[in-house]
């Protein structure tokens, strides 16, 4: 054979590969290529940076503990494809719809924001493709704006508002309540109302998100409460910029008011030293869950950060634990109706214990804690000790979909 016919024949076997590439679906192209892709789209930028970083820290250190450091499942490569919604609706639609559509994405993790997160809702619909939400809290991304793509590791607002009423819901306590006025903030106050029994909620106080100046809020929130008697609350549910606890600059203490809150992250929780003893309840601090992926996610965070994880990485990693566990049922098969299968009812270990995958609304059932503030001169924040670990099974969290 001559050497103009071999390379004639290269070219056309050359084309065919290429033909016959272009009509696999998305998947089975990454498939092909021994690929699973990943996209994660979060707050790189933005208002909730610091809670996009500490999530997408958490998602590589879950792959690496989950795979054993092979950042493979089933013989097939791990790509993670970053993508920055700067905390805007529709920045990150487009986003995701590009991550499902051209970069051939077979799952999506993220994102930061509940505004966000409702905007990538129908995109997953659209592309037949799985979400798995991480760490967005509103009511409503596995209520009535979930669809079956949608999978959350991340709690969502009746989780905090349950296990937060538990520290305060008792006759006699007069609640005022401050939050941001989104997604995230009205769906947390509206599952908070739900969840109070006992005590009385006299007044809703909602700022813009970008609030530094919390004197007329405060004002309000103080004129609610302060000839009310018996024990006066003012319940705070905040997240990214803005310090609300600067309303207690406005001498509470005259009034009889306390604060409370639910966890957040490290540098949020300097302001807590102020506050000795005021109780809530958080999703995680890296001191409270006796586990060993906890102690895995906390020496490994100290060797390569040297500092503890924080409030997000937890979720990350919990994200990617999920994950890489449902790729393994699969053996490395990412067709969306069995990984759905797979993965309703799937329970998984996680920094914070064992979660499970509700089938109902995919929401994953877990432990939140009880804390009262310690303020302890080793750490600039104010260390939350555990009170008792609530159990999913106490937290009668509603199934709130349509389906």
């Amino acid at each position: 054979m001559s050497a103009q016919l071999r390379a004639r024949r290269a070219l056309l076997s050359a084309a065919a590969i290429a033909a016959s590439s272009a009509l696999l679906p998305s998947s089975a192209f990454a498939e092909a290529k021994g690929e699973i892709r990943i996209a994660h789209v979060y707050s790189k930028t933005g208002a909730l940076e610091a809670y996009g970083k500490q999530t997408a820290t958490g998602f590589m250190m879950g792959l690496e503990y989950a795979t054993q450091g092979t950042m493979s499942v089933a013989g097939k490569k791990l790509t993670v494809i970053e993508k920055d919604d700067q905390g805007k609706p529709d920045v990150g639609k487009s986003l995701l719809a590009a991550a499902y559509g051209d970069d051939k994405a077979d799952i999506a993790v993220g994102p930061t924001s509940s505004g966000v997160a409702l905007a990538l809702l129908p995109v997953a619909e659209e592309y037949k493709k799985i979400l798995l939400v991480e760490p967005a809290v509103a009511d409503s991304i596995t209520g009535d704006k979930w669809n079956k793509y949608i999978f959350r590791t991340g709690r969502n607002s009746s989780q905090d508002a349950i296990s937060n009423a538990v520290a305060l819901d008792k006759a006699g306590v007069t609640i005022a309540t401050l939050a941001q006025d989104y997604a995230f903030g009205r769906d947390g106050v509206k599952a908070f109302k739900e969840s109070i029994k006992n005590a009385k909620i006299v007044h809703e106080e909602y700022l813009p998100t970008a609030t530094t100046d919390f004197t007329a809020g405060a004002q309000r929130l103080i004129d609610a409460l302060k000839d009310k008697p018996g024990r006066k609350v003012i319940w705070v549910l905040w997240a990214g910029a803005g310090n609300p606890f600067k309303i207690a600059d406005l001498d509470l203490k005259r009034y009889g008011i306390e604060i409370a809150t639910g966890g957040n992250i490290l540098p949020a929780m300097a302001s807590f030293k102020n506050f000795p003893g005021m109780e809530g309840a958080t999703y995680y601090y890296f001191g409270i869950p006796k586990n060993p992926v906890n102690e895995w996610l906390v020496a490994n965070h100290y060797s390569k950060f040297k500092s503890p994880p924080d409030f997000f990485t937890a979720g990350g990693m919990a994200a990617a634990i999920a994950v890489v566990d449902a790729l393994r049922k699969t053996n490395g098969d990412t067709n969306t109706d069995k990984l759905i299968k797979t993965m309703e009812g799937m329970s998984f270990d996680t920094p914070k214990g064992k979660m499970s995958f509700r089938k109902e609304d995919h929401q994953a059932m877990q432990s939140m804690y009880h804390f009262k503030i310690k303020a302890d001169p080793a750490f600039a924040w104010g260390v939350p000790e555990l009170v008792r670990e609530i159990k999913p099974e106490e937290m009668n969290v509603p199934i709130r979909n349509k389906r």
